[in-house]
């Protein structure tokens, strides 16, 4: 879609947490891009957020979401706070943030007549560091994902929230369900529970944030030796190789991804 841009350009961010850069495209099938992402210095905060296809302005959604998201954060946070001790506060006000994404735009879709599930929705998945002696908070609906690479070995932080992952989950034969099919996102109901945890970070890890569009046709070996690569001043370079690599991998979505190197 000719007008569709991301809410943050594709450039090197400076984080309290790191050093950050992101890039997303439409792919070689579709015909607009439903993904977008955010590099948030001001909130020590990255996000993506995956449109649900099929449903109406999954564009607007991704992007309605992070910006709520984000707009909620900055109205809680008390300048003169510090988050000290136990990340249980912070953890309150990040799900009270994606509690309100997730109501305003309910109510949007209400109000469009489509307070049933047909409405706009998308995933939202994160990462917030309060303050910089806190630990990373991870926030995630849907199944974007969330990685993080450490001393060479790739961990995935999130857990997607879809049909296919509860069947294997549950043990359950095949045939199992597709691989797209949420059981929930932001947006399309009334309430949201999204999987919150706090993480510590270290200097020299690499977290990716990334649509299914990456994550769905890549295996995790070959992303994880495009991350072995990441430096602040290969992280250009590196997420390029990843997109490229879920194009050659066969990917029929948008693809997106957010890399952030940990100083």
């Amino acid at each position: 879609m000719a007008d569709w841009k991301p809410l943050s350009p594709p450039r090197l961010h400076r984080l309290p947490l790191g050093v950050a850069f992101g890039r997303s495209v439409t792919g070689p099938v579709r015909q607009s891009n439903q993904d977008n992402l955010f590099i948030a210095p001001e909130l020590n905060l990255v996000a993506v957020a995956d449109g649900m296809g099929g449903h109406a302005a999954g564009d607007v959604a991704s992007a309605a979401a992070i910006e709520l998201l984000c707009e909620r954060l900055a109205a809680a946070r008390d300048p003169d706070a510090t988050w000290p001790g136990a990340a249980a506060p912070a953890l309150r006000t990040l799900r009270d943030a994606v509690a309100f994404a997730n109501d305003t735009m309910y109510r949007r879709n209400v109000a469009l007549g489509h307070g049933d599930g047909t409405g706009m929705g998308t995933t939202l998945t994160g990462m917030w560091q309060p303050s910089p002696h806190a630990p990373a908070l991870v926030f995630h609906v849907g199944d974007s994902r969330l990685y993080c690479q450490r001393a060479g070995v790739l961990t995935r932080l999130t857990r997607d929230q879809t049909l296919y992952q509860q069947a294997v989950d549950l043990g359950l034969p095949e045939p199992l369900p597709p691989r797209n099919l949420l059981l929930q996102a932001v947006g399309p109901g009334p309430t949201v529970d999204p999987q919150l945890l706090a993480y510590d970070t270290a200097p020299g890890d690499v977290y990716l944030l990334c649509s299914d569009g990456l994550h769905g046709d890549c295996a995790d070996a070959d992303i994880a030796g495009i991350l072995a690569g990441a430096t602040p001043a290969t992280l250009q370079a590196c997420c390029d190789a990843l997109l490229a690599l879920a194009e050659r991998d066969g990917s029929r979505d948008n693809i997106t991804a957010l890399l952030l190197y940990c100083g």
